[in-house]
């Protein structure tokens, strides 16, 4: 891979490739307030994400939480200017409900970035480390190095709780097709990791607005533009996940409000991520 980046040709159409209700999402909404992990041993679902530096994890994790408190929330930082990664440390990411101090039962973790170099970004060992929940809260990622097991983050007895439950990778299909080959190695090898582990794994393909002119823009014929199938069958082949876990979203960067077809879109990736991941929590 690598090179420079290429305009997105002009809007050519095909047949929708995802079954989506547009307009109202009170059902869909409720569906994922009401979920609760089957295994009564756990209680909460852990979601965690990674990807290159400047993927939109951060954001991801923001725009969900708008989506479900019907407000824009900013509580994930993020940095629309650096190159490397701007987030440092391991944080576990709550959402709270309608009801007073209380959390939906599925948490959210971001990571430091993949980058190109071995000693830049997070290390592959970290992140699988994270997976089988060896990574205490507050852990300062180290560039390209891995934590040690006399650390004092180190989570020598990980509960059901601690564990990845799904993995969920989070990719600018703007910048897909010039993706360098070494950042691409890394994710594959975190995705061996997670099926050796039998941690269920999704794509999230960001930035779809970027990805051509104004009059492409209409995010209800998301799933009927040929170039985005296109870049997502490229990110098919390229990870070897299937259309069918594979989600395009626009998270939410300019808006001050929130806006029903984004919701949408995030919304039926969410779904998807909680039905997966807790067929997996239920079989611990």
């Amino acid at each position: 891979m690598g090179g420079s980046a290429s305009k997105p040709p002009s809007p050519k159409w095909c047949t929708s490739w995802r079954d989506i209700t547009w307009g109202d999402n009170t059902e869909q909404a409720c569906s994922v307030k009401a979920y609760h992990p089957s295994n009564n041993n756990a209680n909460h679902l852990r979601v965690l994400l990674h990807g290159p530096v400047g993927a939109g994890k951060s954001s991801f994790i923001n725009s969900v939480t708008s989506t479900l408190q019907g407000k824009i929330s900013v509580g994930a930082m993020t940095d629309a200017t650096s190159g490397r990664s701007f987030t440092k440390k391991y944080k576990t990411h709550k959402i709270r409900t309608e009801s007073q101090g209380t959390f939906y039962p599925f948490v959210f973790n971001d990571i430091m970035g993949l980058e190109v170099e071995a000693y830049n970004g997070i290390s592959v060992g970290d992140l699988k480390l994270a997976m089988r929940g060896r990574v205490k809260d507050g852990y300062e990622f180290r560039n390209g190095s891995e934590m040690s097991e006399d650390d004092p983050f180190y989570n020598k007895d990980p509960t059901i709780d601690d564990k990845a439950h799904i993995l969920v990778c989070v990719i600018p299909i703007d910048t897909l097709s010039i993706m360098k080959d070494e950042v691409v190695q890394k994710m594959r090898e975190v995705r061996l990791a997670a099926r050796d582990l039998g941690i269920p794994q999704v794509a999230i393909l960001t930035k779809i607005d970027n990805a051509g002119s104004k009059d492409s823009q209409d995010l209800r014929k998301t799933y009927e533009r040929q170039y985005l199938k296109e870049k997502a069958e490229e990110f098919s082949q390229l990870l070897g996940l299937q259309l069918n876990c594979i989600f395009l979203v626009k998270n939410y960067s300019s808006e001050t409000r929130v806006n029903a077809d984004v919701d949408t879109l995030i919304l039926d990736a969410l779904s998807s991520i909680l039905t997966y991941g807790d067929d997996f929590l239920n079989d611990l």
